[in-house]
């Protein structure tokens, strides 16, 4: 694949941990419901939502995988507390997709759709990360179905739920909006490091407007 590796400083340089996780070997899997099938035929990327020009915008598998690959090397850190540190994960940048579906000025928020209905929302700020990778690969190989082939966000400075096994797509928003596991207790920014678990843990400011 040939393409300049980026290191993050963290876990995966040495470092601590986040606070209240703990080192984790090997990969668990861990998703609610059930492992959706891969129908190349039928698949499709969108963005859609408040874009630049008003138009949806979709690629199917081949033309996405097509896209620009870049690989980053960071840490995993999930909210049941395990971290998995110093991977490298393969895929499209966000920035990249950004890029060939430019959002409209007044986009703060997008909402990041996966199979089965299931979301997140991150700040535009955070999508927009050179580090937010749409990973098909990790350590060179392609992702497992349990781990979300064919496409799985990669969001390294946020807990991993902020970003979804088998996502097919990104809405644009200009207003914040709380996805699946958002709106069942969790933090709506999810910083590993400010330890931002759970939505009662929310300062002013950190949640939709109501």
């Amino acid at each position: 694949m040939g393409h300049p590796v980026e290191r993050e400083s963290g876990a995966a340089a040495g470092s601590e941990l986040p606070p209240g996780q703990r080192l984790q070997r090997g990969w668990p899997v861990t998703h609610y419901g059930p492992v959706p099938k891969f129908r190349p035929e039928r698949w499709e990327f969108r963005v859609f939502g408040a874009t630049a020009d008003g138009d949806k915008r979709t690629w199917d598998h081949d033309e996405f995988t097509a896209l620009p690959y870049t690989t980053v090397v960071a840490d995993l850190h999930c909210v049941t507390k395990f971290s998995m540190v110093g991977a490298e994960w393969g895929g499209i940048p966000a920035r990249a997709v950004l890029d060939l579906a430019p959002p409209a000025p007044d986009v703060t928020h997008v909402m990041v759709w996966a199979e089965y209905g299931f979301s997140s929302n991150l700040r535009l700020s955070d999508f927009a990360s050179d580090r937010t990778l749409f990973a098909t690969h990790k350590d060179g190989e392609l992702l497992t179905a349990e781990h979300g082939f064919p496409v799985r966000l990669i969001v390294p400075h946020l807990y991993a739920w902020k970003g979804p096994k088998w996502v097919r797509g990104v809405e644009y928003m200009t207003a914040d909006r709380r996805g699946f596991w958002e709106e069942r207790g969790y933090h709506n920014i999810g910083d590993p490091w400010k330890e931002q678990r759970y939505s009662y843990q929310e300062q002013p400011g950190e949640g939709p407007e109501l």
